[in-house]
């Protein structure tokens, strides 16, 4: 079993990826400050931030050039300095994809997140053809990410987890059915640790107790961009059992916060840089076809972030008590 497999225990950040004013270029000096100061927070003594994963969808790795994604990549290796593992995004159809992959190896990552093909809905049979097409380009692992256009059978999930070098799969559609049995098939087909499996929704925290529950231990942070202690404290309290906090922060963070997002195309990744403007660091904007959220909207994230410290200072958590 892979090595990377052992290492992913704990939050999944997914960083942006900073532009310039005129969204010219890609500012690597401030993607290296957001990385840094979350990296900081890293606690041997208690598990939280387990991985990286580069250039994919907050990163807005479909709005990045070969030449940028790879610049990003390597980056994220050399200031994560082996702290943590570092996985970039691939995508589109398996040559381009391809191609992906060898910048990301030069780049010196860990692994790779492999979203989905472009636009297309391929057959089950095209689905499996795809990605084993890509695992067989690299020897790096890989985790395969079922959204939008791409939703696997419980069975292809299974024949994709004889290839070695896939070792986890990604959900971001929230059937929790489909899910329970695609966990199901690969655990009666190869037992209960072949994959590791995530959950990859835009807010993930307000469905991870429910994955947890079928087996999904591991989710996506959104929030670890730009409110890490809220983000932590959450984690620790589904980790430990902590039900008051947990709710407490779904009630008045959390379910507001996917309200906001609602409230705007693309606010899934805009919303979320804005929220690192927020915290002090200039991420820029978001490129188009996205668009920044509405001042009106900023203002209510601002006051979300200040709800859900006050939860934290109220159970006495982190800082904020």
């Amino acid at each position: 079993m892979s090595t990377l497999t052992d290492r992913l225990d704990g939050l999944l950040f997914f960083p942006v990826t900073p532009f310039t004013p005129d969204q010219g270029h890609v500012d690597l000096d401030a993607f290296a400050a957001h990385l840094e100061s979350r990296l900081a927070l890293l606690d041997p003594a208690r598990p939280g931030l387990s991985a990286v994963f580069a250039a994919c969808g907050t990163g807005e790795f479909f709005s990045l050039d070969q030449r940028e994604y790879a610049e990003v990549l390597r980056v994220a290796v050399q200031v994560t300095a082996g702290r943590a593992p570092v996985l970039g995004g691939v995508g589109y159809g398996a040559p381009l994809a391809a191609s992906f992959v060898r910048a990301a190896e030069q780049a010196g990552v860990d692994g790779l997140l492999v979203l989905p093909p472009y636009l297309v809905s391929g057959s089950q049979q095209g689905l499996a053809d795809h990605y084993r097409s890509i695992a067989a380009s690299t020897e790096l692992d890989l985790i395969i990410y079922q959204r939008d256009n791409v939703t696997f059978a419980p069975e292809t999930v299974a024949d994709l987890a004889e290839v070695p070098n896939i070792i986890g799969f990604k959900d971001g559609r929230g059937d929790l059915d489909l899910m329970q049995r695609i966990v199901a098939a690969v655990r009666m087909r190869h037992g209960a640790d072949r994959l590791l499996f995530l959950n990859g929704l835009p807010t993930a925290e307000m469905t991870q107790l429910a994955y947890r529950g079928i087996g999904v231990p591991l989710y996506s942070s959104a929030v670890f961009c730009f409110a890490p202690d809220i983000a932590l404290a959450f984690y620790h309290a589904c980790r430990e059992g902590d039900g008051a906090l947990a709710d407490a922060l779904i009630d008045r963070f959390y379910k507001p916060l996917v309200e906001l997002r609602n409230k705007g195309a693309g606010y899934a990744v805009s919303l979320v840089k804005a929220g690192v403007r927020l915290d002090g660091l200039d991420a820029g904007p978001v490129r188009s076809p996205l668009t920044e959220p509405a001042p009106e909207h900023l203002e209510q994230l601002e006051q979300l972030i200040a709800d859900g410290r006050a939860v934290l200072a109220e159970h006495k958590v982190g800082a904020a008590a």
